[in-house]
C-alpha cells in the first residue's frame, strides 16, 4: 500500500469542496474512478480564471500522475477514465458537450453548478466556440512535493517528532531552501534531519547567496567528520 505523508501548510494549494458535495453526492457515489474524476475536475476547475470554465478530455488523459491511478496498463486506464467520466455524467455531478460528428474523447465537462450550467449552456447555443477553451484555461503546473513526501522518499520514514520538526522548519524557512539542504544530505549520505537542520541554521545565520551555498556544499563533511560528527550519528 503506498503511504500519504500529510497535507502541506500551503493555504495557497488549497481547494474548495461544496458542502453539497459532501452530503448529498459522495453517499451516493459507488464507482472509485467516477469519485476520482469528479474530484479532479473540481480541483482543475478552480485554477482557472474567467467565467466560462470547462475541462476537455484531454486534460484528464494527459495527467500522468492522475491516470497512473486509473489503472495497471495504459489500456485499462483509458477504459476506466471514459466509463467514469460516463458515470459522472449521468450521475449528474458533471455536464458532458460533445462536438458534433466527435466522440467523447473531444468532450467538454462542466462540473454542475450555476456557473458550470451556464457555461454549458453557452456551449450548447454556439455562443461560445470550444476552440476558444485554451484561451480560457490556466493550466495547473504540477505541484512538486511537499517537505514530508520529500523527506520520505530521500531520509526516512516520519515519526511524531519528525514530523513536528518538518512543521517548525516549514514556517522558519522557504520550502526551496528545505527542498535543497535535503538534496545536499542525500549526496553526502547523510539521511539524518539534524544534519539537514544545521544547513538551513547555516543559511539563516550566514546568508544563502551563491557563495555560502558552495561552502555549505564544500564544507559539509565537517557536520559529520568534525566536532558535531557524533551528534549527528543519532
Amino acid at each position: 500500500m503506498k503511504t500519504f505523508a500529510g497535507f502541506s501548510n500551503n493555504k495557497d494549494r488549497l481547494t474548495t469542496i461544496p458542502a453539497s458535495f459532501i452530503s448529498d453526492l459522495l453517499p451516493i457515489i459507488d464507482h472509485l474512478g467516477e469519485l476520482k474524476v469528479t474530484l479532479f475536475a473540481i480541483w482543475f476547475l478552480e485554477q482557472q480564471e474567467g467565467n466560462l470554465r470547462s475541462i476537455h478530455f484531454n486534460h484528464f488523459q494527459n495527467d500522468k500522475i492522475f491516470m497512473a491511478g486509473m489503472g495497471v496498463t495504459e489500456k485499462e486506464s483509458m477504459d476506466t477514465l471514459i466509463e467514469s467520466l460516463q458515470r459522472a455524467c449521468e450521475r449528474g455531478s458533471l455536464l458532458c458537450f460533445v462536438p458534433k460528428n466527435a466522440s467523447m474523447l473531444e468532450a467538454f465537462f462542466f462540473i454542475n453548478s450555476p456557473r458550470g450550467r451556464a457555461a454549458y449552456k453557452a456551449i450548447q447555443k454556439g455562443s461560445w466556440d470550444p476552440k476558444d477553451q485554451d484561451l480560457a484555461v490556466m493550466t495547473p503546473s504540477v505541484e512538486r512535493p511537499n517537505i514530508y513526501s520529500l523527506y520520505e522518499a530521500n531520509i526516512g520514514p516520519l515519526t511524531p517528532l519528525i514530523a513536528e520538526a518538518l512543521q517548525d522548519a516549514e514556517e522558519l524557512y522557504p520550502v526551496d531552501w528545505i527542498d535543497e539542504a535535503i538534496k545536499i544530505a542525500v549526496e553526502n549520505n547523510v539521511r539524518r534531519w539534524r544534519y539537514i537542520e544545521a544547513i538551513l541554521k547555516s543559511w539563516k545565520e550566514r546568508g544563502r547567496d551563491e557563495k555560502n551555498r558552495r561552502d555549505t556544499q564544500e564544507n559539509s563533511r565537517r557536520f559529520i567528520d568534525g566536532e558535531y560528527g557524533e551528534f549527528f550519528k543519532h
